[in-house]
């Protein structure tokens, strides 16, 4: 069990310091260097009671009693603020933790007034002052971890129809590790809570320290989130036009009828927009964005996504990238001499595990089992 926190803590403070010192820190960052640093010290105050020194320095009892309900709020206003611009959280935001400052407003009488023994005995049981309001911050721990995993994993649903609906790639935009991530950290909230009912609850004693199940399980997020964290870059610092800000929204069924756009309009567009993507190739620039797109046309890029979602009933990504992959086979059947790689890169993708993921989708077939048929 020491090993686990010990590495908790470490992993924690250490990434919480890389993040510090990250060039070009965005609120994200910040979130996440704050979600690290309530980890390392609730750990670190975890690992102090397994060693006994709460008995030892009873001031120390219950002192990140609340710093479960911090964790839910950050990792849902990272998730937001990791593709949203600002310079800090809104008034708002701050909202998200005054569960966890009420709670701290509560406990005031057991710092400040309780002696080291009276506070031993409330630990031990043998005073009930806090017996109710412990009920209620670990139901409350519970909901607001699953309530915020839930709304975060929105979130990053919603982000991926951003990023398809104005981006031909999502390499370093996109937030699949989050996705995952928010999955661990439900698992990690699931956990505590059963273990919690089973032991708390319904007076099942295990045979073992329970707690080492979701310790190990948050250590192995810390390093997952940190590492990844770290690499992540806020997605309008993607965009190729820094003056444009505002991306195109995935579209909502019906929306179109009150676009203003003609339909012969809209119908002369989609030609102009097929003939500049057969004769001009555009998504041979492995960073093609709408933006891009738009200009070249000089078409609104409200009306270019409009035509892509209504005439070829694909969102941004996929359309360009169908046509990569049409030019990777082309390549391909010409270029015999070249790698899979080499032609993949000619064609507009910028890496190999998305052309293998992309070419999939479309061809329901690796490629390597493709280009094995060709032969």
């Amino acid at each position: 069990m020491d090993i686990i926190l010990i590495t908790g803590i470490i992993l924690s403070f250490f990434q919480f310091i890389l993040l510090l010192n990250k060039r070009r820190k965005d609120v994200s960052d910040k979130l996440l260097a704050m979600g690290m640093c309530t980890v390392g010290l609730h750990l670190l105050h975890y690992h102090l009671y397994h060693l006994g020194y709460w008995e030892l320095y009873p001031n120390l009892i219950a002192l990140t009693a609340p710093f479960p309900l911090f964790y839910g709020p950050v990792i849902y206003l990272y998730t937001q603020y990791s593709f949203q611009t600002g310079t800090g959280l809104n008034k708002k935001d701050y909202l998200h933790f005054a569960p966890a400052v009420f709670s701290y407003l509560y406990m005031f009488k057991f710092y400040f007034f309780y002696s080291g023994k009276e506070k031993l005995m409330v630990i031990n049981e043998e005073i009930n002052d806090y017996s109710v309001f412990t009920s209620i911050l670990l139901f409350a721990f519970i909901i607001s971890g699953s309530v915020y995993t839930i709304l975060a994993y929105l979130k990053v649903n919603a982000h991926k129809r951003l990023v398809d609906n104005n981006f031909s790639y999502d390499e370093k935009i996109s937030l699949n590790w989050l996705k995952y991530s928010i999955w661990g950290i439900g698992v990690v909230f699931l956990t505590t809570a059963a273990i919690v009912t089973l032991r708390d609850g319904l007076g099942i004693v295990f045979s073992f320290n329970a707690d080492f199940i979701f310790y190990t399980l948050i250590v192995i997020l810390i390093f997952c989130i940190g590492f990844f964290g770290i690499q992540h870059q806020n997605i309008f610092s993607n965009v190729n036009n820094p003056g444009q800000k505002e991306l195109i929204q995935p579209p909502i069924p019906g929306e179109y009828r009150k676009s203003g756009l003609r339909q012969d309009v809209a119908e002369l567009i989609h030609k102009k927009l097929i003939k500049l993507m057969s004769d001009e190739k555009p998504y041979l620039n492995p960073k093609l964005t709408l933006i891009n797109l738009s200009e070249m046309m000089d078409v609104s890029t409200n009306h270019v996504s409009q035509i892509i979602n209504q005439y070829e009933k694909v969102n941004f990504h996929d359309f360009v990238n169908k046509y990569r992959v049409d030019e990777f086979i082309t390549r391909s059947k010409s270029n015999t001499n070249f790698s899979i790689l080499a032609n993949a890169l000619d064609s507009g993708f910028n890496s190999k595990s998305s052309f293998n993921i992309v070419f999939k989708k479309f061809k329901n077939i690796t490629p390597s089992k493709f280009m094995d048929s060709l032969n």
